[in-house]
């Protein structure tokens, strides 16, 4: 009887948890229509949701693979910074750190460190820090971190970049719905 009685009390302990964590959103209540067709054909048309018939007779694609890719702050970043050599880049770890880099008529080269604080595009997602190495031989080199507008040039075009590969991709995966299935077609 014991062990009925922890088993229901597991259960309902789980369905709880899962209620009230799915319920956890960052929605601002007065953009959703209260409407719920309204909103299940936003949320489709935007691919946030799932048509269970798209999958079927093999029309489906093979899988969605959410990758850096598909990540527009990591891909601006990158391409911002494509003229240069990368030392290290971890997209788990959320960094991306460049070589030094010359354009060889000095004897002052560049490095670019940028890390994710967060994957929404805003002001504050990234820590941008670009550190300069003077050498007056090759032994006697000095690093110095420095920041001002290149560092806030910089962030204002990765940041811009994204938005553009956001709207690309919200376009892109738009599908009109029609509040039909295709089986009934």
């Amino acid at each position: 009887m014991s062990k009925i009685i922890n088993i229901t009390t597991i259960i309902v302990l789980l369905g709880f948890s899962l209620i009230t964590l799915n319920s956890c959103s960052k929605t601002d209540a007065r953009k959703v229509s209260p409407d719920p067709r309204e909103r299940v054909k936003k949320n489709l048309e935007e691919g946030r949701g799932f048509r269970l018939m798209d999958n079927v007779g093999g029309k489906g694609k093979g899988g969605d693979f959410m990758f850096a890719s598909a990540n527009e702050l990591w891909r601006a970043s990158l391409d911002t910074i494509d003229f240069m050599p990368l030392a290290s880049v971890n997209y788990s770890g959320g960094i991306i750190v460049t070589d030094w880099y010359s354009d060889g008529g000095s004897d002052e080269s560049l490095k670019i460190s940028i890390r994710f604080l967060t994957n929404e595009i805003r002001s504050d997602a990234l820590d941008i820090k670009i550190f300069y190495k003077k050498c007056k031989d090759i032994i006697n080199c000095k690093i110095t971190e420095k920041s001002g507008s290149l560092v806030t040039e910089l962030k204002k075009k990765i940041l811009s970049k994204a938005t553009i590969y956001r709207k690309e991709n919200k376009d892109k995966n738009f599908k009109p719905y029609t509040g039909k299935t295709r089986a009934r077609e």
